[in-house]
């Protein structure tokens, strides 16, 4: 097993990084009417979710850390409302849903995981 000397090593942030990716593929196929609406929030919500796990991990403090990981958990889930009301606007087709869906699943699974595995640790310095 290797040992995590940057938050580029964790892949909680590695799937973050492969959701804002099938998003901005996604967010291709939209109408260009939704540019500034729906694609938009999609994009930030997306972005938010890697980005806040790398913040957390330049913490010093477990607490602030997780603080962290729970905001990308609160964008991670923001997403998947915005995806499912691109599903039922019919913006976006069944596989590319089942898709994303499926990702961001087993990123909310990691998050939910690594937020606990850090919560039992006390108030210490993280690296």
């Amino acid at each position: 097993m290797s040992s995590i000397t940057s938050y580029k090593d964790l892949l909680v942030w590695q799937k973050g990084l492969e959701i804002v990716k099938e998003i901005y593929l996604i967010c291709t196929y939209l109408p260009k009417d939704e540019v500034f609406g729906l694609q938009s929030q999609m994009k930030r919500a997306a972005i938010s979710i890697p980005s806040n796990i790398a913040e957390g991990y330049g913490r010093n403090y477990t607490q602030n850390y997780i603080q962290f990981l729970k905001i990308a958990r609160g964008s991670l889930l923001e997403l998947e409302t915005q995806i499912i009301i691109s599903k039922e606007l019919d913006l976006i087709n069944e596989d590319q849903y089942n898709k994303l869906i499926s990702l961001i699943t087993e990123e909310n699974k990691m998050l939910n995981a690594f937020i606990k595995s850090i919560s039992n640790k006390s108030n210490l310095p993280i690296a």
